[in-house]
């Protein structure tokens, strides 16, 4: 890609719009490390929601979406749709209830939740488990696609791509705290969403595609099953793999960041940071809306014209014979249509690359610090630090953590791959927490169980694979949850369950609905629950059909298809209506079992609850 002056002017400009935030916040992260890690707990919902859904909104994910689609057509895409299910059921089920706990990391609740040394064991444990390990994987995926979009636009080299770009996100993480990166997400995701959809127009205006109608047509004549949001039900193996699993075990059984079942890691790290369990729960619904129904088909577009322009690999390869050949997959074809972009767009198109790029990193740093210092560093090394010590250790330990997500990015050379060993990594996980808030009889041990049985079948897998002796990555997985999930349910019952004045407190606090606390409320003649479980499957019911309505209507208008399009846009209109009629009392805050209050938590972190001017 040639950049003109006009290009590097925009570039330029939108770094230099985006340090503002950084300038202007950094004197109030450092305050302390409420503050730094959790914005004060005043962040609006709306910032909320654009926050979540720029940080999902990286440099890899177009090139993911892309290898999908050219791997096994539109359809495959049900492997990361499926977390819809999850996302709603943050949103209805879980949102407000990590709200009311008022800790500061979603770590922290395991020793509101559990008692004893087990409490403090998972809660370490998982600091380092996931700000250490985990979270460096995920950075190094990131970086894994930045060398891959340089290599291609500019002919850089992996370790002077990773040299130019990793300072500005560690500068930024390490100033400006979660304010800062959430503000900074707000102009970032501006400034991608239109280079996305700039990458769509001038893909399909690419030489030899012939508009949206051509695209459409070519490849409805030369791969019909691309195009189809369905998988080929003919093709038994497939259509399990890639629809039947994800839509009914995928979702809740499967723990990934972004798309934890009952909300955790950044997603949390926002709820948490809400002024109210109503900012929570809106902030929640509107990242699942431009998630999944306002950002997916850009890129599928993008994806969709690569297969005319570079119908193989080869063709790839030919056109960028500079790109080492140990990059070169299905999911460079996303930056290899980028070269069609004129002069103006194309600055505009590395400037929103850079953008997602950062807005990822920089969640991801400060997520992971969050663990390390909150939940390590102040938990167990030094429980006497001061603020600003924390804040100062906090902003170290970012620097450290991207060094080591750097060095992991050379082991890596496959989006979709280090895509898939995250999601076997983290089998059979999922349900704990989900159950976890309304089953009183988990405990710290399930959790610490259900993690090492997952990574240990996951690493035994991975071994086979390299003695040449791989397994189905569906039965790879549907082996590991089954493992997983027989392991944790047994350590439930071999374990003695939490302290019974333990579960009183948690409950008291969060006040979680559903029988399964039956037993602790008879026993502390504590008071039911004020949520309705019944309405919040509701909501989770609509909330899905409104946003796989939109999704769809999206793709059939995009296809020439204008009936089945308003058929979808009608399902989603009614599905919103009906959130609409359930919406008073199903959003509104309550506090102590009575309609009308706030149920806020003060800044302070404070679990005192405060009740709204004029509540009666």
């Amino acid at each position: 890609m040639h950049l003109t002056p006009l290009d590097w002017v925009i570039v330029v400009a939108s770094l230099g719009v985006s340090f503002v935030p950084a300038i202007v916040l950094a004197r109030r992260a450092g305050r302390n490390i409420t503050e730094f890690f959790a914005a004060g707990r005043q962040a609006p919902w709306w910032l909320i929601g654009i926050s979540l859904v720029a940080t999902t909104f990286s440099t890899d994910t177009p090139n993911l979406v892309t290898n999908l689609v050219r791997d096994g057509g539109v359809a495959e895409n049900w492997v990361w749709w499926s977390f819809l299910l999850t996302g709603m059921a943050t949103v209805f089920f879980f949102a407000r209830l990590w709200r009311r706990s008022g800790v500061l990391t979603d770590l922290e609740f395991y020793e509101l939740r559990y008692a004893g040394r087990a409490a403090s064991f998972v809660r370490g444990f998982r600091a380092i488990y996931l700000g250490l390990f985990f979270n460096c994987w995920i950075i190094a995926t990131v970086n894994l696609a930045l060398v891959k979009i340089a290599g291609i636009l500019f002919g850089w080299p992996r370790a002077e791509t990773l040299a130019i770009c990793v300072a500005v996100p560690i500068v930024f993480a390490a100033t400006a705290g979660l304010w800062g990166v959430m503000v900074t997400d707000m102009i970032q995701f501006c400034i991608t969403m239109t280079s996305a959809f700039a990458a769509a127009y001038f893909a399909i205006h690419a030489p030899g595609v012939g508009g949206l109608h051509g695209l459409v047509t070519q490849v409805a004549r030369t791969h019909p099953v691309t195009l189809s949001i369905l998988p080929n039900f003919a093709d038994p193996k497939t259509a399990l793999a890639i629809f039947v699993i994800p839509l009914t075990v995928l979702w809740w059984s499967v723990w990934y960041p972004g798309a934890e079942p009952g909300g955790g890691s950044y997603v949390a790290q926002r709820m948490l940071a809400a002024r109210t369990e109503s900012d929570a729960l809106f902030g929640t619904f509107a990242f699942q809306v431009m998630h999944y129904a306002l950002r997916p088909w850009p890129w599928i577009v993008v994806a969709l014209a690569s297969t005319i322009v570079y119908p193989s690999l080869h063709d790839i390869q030919l056109r960028f014979p500079n790109v080492a050949a140990s990059l070169i997959g299905n999911d460079i074809a996303y930056p290899a249509m980028l070269v069609f972009l004129p002069a103006g767009f194309a600055g505009f198109m590395v400037a929103g690359i850079f953008a997602a790029y950062r807005s990822t990193i920089e969640t991801h740093l400060n997520w992971g610090t969050s663990y390390l210092v909150h939940d390590f560093y102040q938990r167990f090394i030094r429980p006497g630090s001061s603020q600003r010590e924390l804040v100062f250790a906090g902003r170290l330990v970012t620097v450290l953590l991207m060094g080591v997500g750097v060095a992991l990015t050379l082991a890596l050379d496959n989006a979709k791959n280090a895509f898939n060993l995250l999601l076997s990594i983290g089998a059979g996980t999922g349900l704990i927490y989900l159950l976890r808030w309304f089953w009183w009889r988990i405990n710290a041990w399930s959790e610490v169980s259900a993690m090492g049985a997952s990574f240990v079948v996951s690493l035994a897998f991975l071994a086979a694979a390299k003695l040449g002796h791989a397994v189905d990555s569906v039965d790879t997985l549907l082996i590991t949850i089954a493992v997983t999930t027989i392991v944790w349910l047994a350590v439930t019952f071999l374990t003695p369950p939490v302290d019974a004045g333990v579960l009183a407190a948690f409950y008291r606090l969060v006040r979680p609905a559903g029988p399964g606390w039956a037993r602790v409320r008879r026993r502390s003649g504590l008071p039911a629950s004020p949520d309705s479980l019944s309405l919040a499957l509701l909501g989770w019911v609509l909330g899905l059909a409104s946003v796989y309505g939109a999704l769809f209507a999206a793709g059939a208008f995009i296809y020439g298809r204008p009936d089945e399009g308003a058929l979808w846009s009608a399902i989603a209109v009614v599905a919103i209506a009906g959130l609409l009629a359930i919406g008073r009392r199903l959003w509104k805050p309550v506090a102590d079992g009575r309609p009308g209050a706030a149920g806020r938590l003060s800044s302070t972190g404070s679990n005192e609850l405060e009740e709204p001017e004029g509540a009666v």
